[in-house]
């Protein structure tokens, strides 16, 4: 029996395509491709074009195929489009997995990996922050997300259906291949940027903010690695095949780095001196946002194998460096 992967072609659901297909998974990938690279879709994988809103779409993919598990990425994830365009983010996002969920329980599959996201808390209370902190979204993003964990956890009381709600914090990194990667449009996340002006596409990186209470003034994050939540995925999805409690789980590498710190590092990595400029701050951004994993590698065995700061711009750059305008060349 296969897995579905909605949103496949995206960043975070090519990477967890590649490692299904490594560990002799059969994998089928729909995406509609307004955000997502058709060449970022494993060449094994069944790709399939299409919205996950049409129902009829996704009738015609649980008919063709059995379906043991979804792992679901199909989603926008502009946190300031989303404040612009809220319509389009409960459209899409919400909308997008009440139709998968539908579909899903009408087919008899009952196993999902969601794919959500740190923004559910909104401004932390706590450092780290644990699953079972306050959530106050800021954003119409982050409440689309936690509407869905809402919608997920209901169903699981009416319905067979099984849940992992995965609430990542700054996915980086690319695979150790090179030939897939990070490729948005526009780009907003810190470390493409960055790799940006080492890549000749800017004259420099902004910083916005440099008196926020952190060591060095600047945001403080939490970056895990594309590979380790690949890895977290899977976990994921074996754990609810084995019987195993599902609910929300943060990923997250448990450690957060400045903003200065991951452009020294990138001028490490890069060898170029990437020239930076101190802007306003801008607002709600907190000055702190850093995971527990206590709960997933307690309940899923999951431990980040690659931690290092070096190592997760290392690999973005190896991948933008080959690839310096995306997938478009």
């Amino acid at each position: 029996m296969a897995i579905l992967v909605p949103g496949g072609a995206g960043y975070i659901g090519s990477h967890i395509v590649h490692e299904l297909l490594d560990r002799g998974e059969e994998v089928v990938v729909a995406d509609n491709l307004q955000t997502g690279h058709r060449a970022a879709v494993h060449p094994d994988a069944e790709f399939y074009q299409g919205d996950i809103r049409d129902r009829a779409f996704l009738d015609s993919l649980f008919g063709r195929k059995r379906f043991v598990a979804v792992v679901h990425f199909a989603a926008n994830s502009l946190v300031g489009e989303s404040v612009r365009n809220p319509l389009k983010y409960y459209d899409n996002n919400l909308g997008g997995a009440i139709a998968l969920l539908d579909v899903m329980l009408r087919h008899g599959v009952h196993h999902i990996v969601f794919s959500s996201s740190a923004a559910a808390y909104g401004e932390p209370e706590n450092i780290p922050i644990l699953e079972d902190d306050r959530t106050l979204p800021v954003n119409p993003y982050g409440e689309t997300k936690l509407a869905v964990e809402k919608l997920l956890r209901w169903l699981s009381r009416a319905t067979p259906l099984r849940h992992a709600a995965l609430r990542y914090f700054n996915a980086a990194g690319a695979h150790s291949r090179g030939d897939i990667g990070e490729d948005h449009s526009p780009e907003t996340h810190l470390i493409p940027l960055v790799l940006q002006v080492a890549n000749g596409k800017c004259a420099d990186i902004g910083i916005f903010g440099d008196d926020y209470p952190t060591p060095d003034g600047t945001c403080v994050r939490d970056y895990i690695h594309v590979a380790d939540l690949a890895d977290a995925h899977i976990r994921a999805m074996r754990h609810l095949a084995s019987g195993g409690s599902g609910g929300v789980f943060n990923l997250g590498n448990g450690v957060g780095f400045s903003v200065r710190e991951v452009v020294e590092k990138a001028r490490k990595v890069t060898g170029h001196p990437i020239p930076a400029r101190i802007r306003p701050g801008r607002k709600g951004d907190p000055a702190q946002l850093v995971a527990s994993n206590a709960k997933s590698e307690r309940e899923l065995g999951f431990k980040p194998s690659h931690s290092g700061l070096e190592e997760i711009i290392a690999s973005a750059w190896n991948w933008h460096k080959r690839h310096p305008n995306g997938f478009a060349g």
